[in-house]
């Protein structure tokens, strides 16, 4: 029998739109890329029944250590400590590959990871310089900026931050570690304040850096790209893929993904074929969907989430 799922009390972004788009079935096999703190496969689990299973993901040991307390508790949910990359192998390994009824891809940083200074992800309080979702292996945010040239500072902040005054902050971080290492957020966010000759109104003038650094980082959009490569060979027939994104940049990939994959051969005009030859295996359901006014209201941070969903059609 299948285990009661606790309620902790954590409502994750787009809750509803995300269990309405992966039109869950009880004896349906999903698989959650992103555990976090358990808001959306709590909600999953909820809706299975016995012979349904979720496979989480998630890049960060707490998060895989609280989603494991609570495979422990029902073993419909497997859990794996792994990137969105190693989705094939992971689905592979459990039986999954082409029976997957579902797949949720919650892009970008979580709130315990903002929330907790002693993972550097955020300047609202002085913490180490980390930034890294798996904080048990890989390569610092600090020691990235110790040793990275000048240009490639500023082509990681203008790519991935989009930011105007790129070269500007490049060339000051360049400058102050010559003094002294950059090790904590409090000391990043000084230096990316005092390159900047003007600010956006209500963003503090760090926000683009900080985001920059920590999509390079982690490899954010090669992780993204990955999982969008591998959702053909996941996906079951009729299958749901839900990506929701924070930022332009992810959403742009997405975006991209579900077009072209949604067209089939292109012909030239006036060629007889069947309407079927120019569709491709993927088909977009709807338009973008983002946080209502009344949920950005109680949780600001989802005003920015953007939920897109597709099917598979062969």
């Amino acid at each position: 029998m299948s285990c009661p799922v606790a309620d902790t009390g954590h409502r994750p972004v787009l809750l509803e739109e995300t269990l309405e788009a992966l039109a869950i079935h009880p004896a349906g096999f999903y698989v959650d890329g992103t555990f976090g703190r358990g808001g959306h496969a709590r909600a999953i689990l909820a809706r299975l029944g016995d012979a349904g299973r979720l496979l989480a993901l998630d890049r960060d040991p707490a998060a895989v250590e609280a989603a494991r307390a609570l495979a422990e508790r029902d073993p419909r949910l497997w859990v794996e400590h792994a990137p969105f990359s190693r989705l094939p192998e992971i689905a592979r390994r459990h039986g999954l590959l082409g029976a997957v009824d579902g797949l949720l891809l919650d892009i970008g940083v979580s709130s315990p990871q903002l929330d907790q200074a002693g993972r550097g992800f955020s300047f609202a309080a002085d913490g180490p310089l980390d930034m890294r979702m798996d904080n048990s292996a890989g390569e610092t945010a600090a020691q990235w900026l110790a040793r990275a040239p000048e240009a490639e500072i500023a082509r990681v902040l203008h790519e991935y931050g989009e930011e105007r005054f790129s070269r500007r902050i490049a060339r000051a971080i360049v400058a102050a570690r010559v003094g002294a290492p950059i090790l904590s957020t409090g000391r990043l966010a000084t230096i990316v304040a005092g390159a900047c000759p003007t600010r956006e109104p209500g963003k503090h003038p760090a926000t683009r850096t900080f985001q920059a650094i920590r999509i390079q980082i982690n490899r954010e959009l090669e992780e993204l790209g990955a999982a969008l490569a591998a959702v053909r060979e996941l996906l079951s027939l009729g299958g749901r893929l839900v990506v929701i994104s924070f930022h332009s940049l992810e959403d742009r990939l997405v975006k991209r993904f579900i077009r072209d994959q949604s067209r089939g051969e292109r012909y030239p005009r006036g060629v007889p074929v069947r309407a079927a030859a120019t569709q491709g295996w993927l088909r977009p359901l709807g338009k973008v969907v983002q946080a209502s006014a009344e949920e950005v209201g109680a949780n600001p941070r989802a005003r920015s989430a953007m939920l897109r969903v597709a099917e598979r059609r062969s």
